[in-house]
């Protein structure tokens, strides 16, 4: 038994990247998704792509700095699919910039999205989790949680800020047999560098990850091997780069 077989599996930033890779890859092991994100005609899809392969999925566009919109999300898997075992807070947005130029727009965007949309898909699953005595509730950091890099002082701070508030979390939920996982990539090619509006930082990152950069399986592999573990088992964080990666 791989312990992912069967699960109830919600999942935001599901639309590309890796959300996507991530729900095919549950899927063929098993599990059944919840599709979230705010582009829904792309998790239609991809629900229409797994289901077709046999699997399990459902879509429901979701934009992460909508609380009800996230509620929702969950409550429609549990309605679906009989209950939530994993919720993947996954939704996040990178455009880098340094402070001086005062995107401050954009502050609030990564704010809202990366922190509170973390916040959001916990007070959506917690309920169902301690009615049920079980749950896994996992949010998705960065190494820029870990350091800071030119340009990522707000992004940054919105990555640590995720794994302070997963380490409360984990604190917490002792009581209801919930497990709690960070998990903190490097360099991943996906589409978040194209939220970068200042041209000379996106170039710049661009050419970096696109010389070291792993792809999205990387990371789906890393959430299966989390999940994966015997119930009494709690992989609390996960940091991984790919090798050529130095910073």
């Amino acid at each position: 038994m791989n312990n992912i077989e069967g699960k109830v599996i919600v999942i935001t930033g599901a639309s590309s990247g890796l959300g996507q890779e991530t729900a095919r890859h549950l899927s063929a092991m098993g599990a059944a998704v919840a599709l979230g994100a705010r582009r829904g005609e792309r998790i239609e899809v991809l629900a229409e792509e797994i289901n077709g392969n046999g699997g399990r999925a459902i879509a429901i566009t979701t934009d992460v700095t909508k609380r009800e919109q996230v509620q929702n999300l969950v409550d429609a898997a549990v309605e679906q699919f009989g209950r939530v075992d994993v919720v993947l807070n996954n939704a996040g947005i990178m455009p880098l910039s340094p402070l001086e130029r005062l995107n401050v727009d954009e502050w609030d965007q990564m704010i809202d999205v990366n922190l509170k949309g973390v916040l959001y898909g916990i007070a959506a699953a917690l309920p169902h989790m301690e009615e049920q005595k079980s749950g896994h509730i996992i949010n998705v950091s960065s190494v820029a949680g870990h350091l800071i890099f030119h340009g990522s002082a707000v992004y940054s701070a919105t990555k640590f800020g995720v794994r302070a508030l997963s380490e409360g979390l984990r604190q917490e939920v002792k009581p209801y047999n919930i497990r709690t996982t960070i998990i903190s990539p490097g360099a991943v090619k996906t589409e978040l560098l194209e939220h970068i509006s200042e041209n000379d930082i996106k170039e710049a990152n661009q050419s970096y990850v696109g010389q070291v950069g792993v792809t999205p399986d990387a990371f789906a592999r890393l959430v299966a091997f989390a999940i994966s573990q015997p119930a009494d088992v709690d992989i609390n964080e996960i940091l991984f780069r790919p090798t050529a990666q130095e910073l």
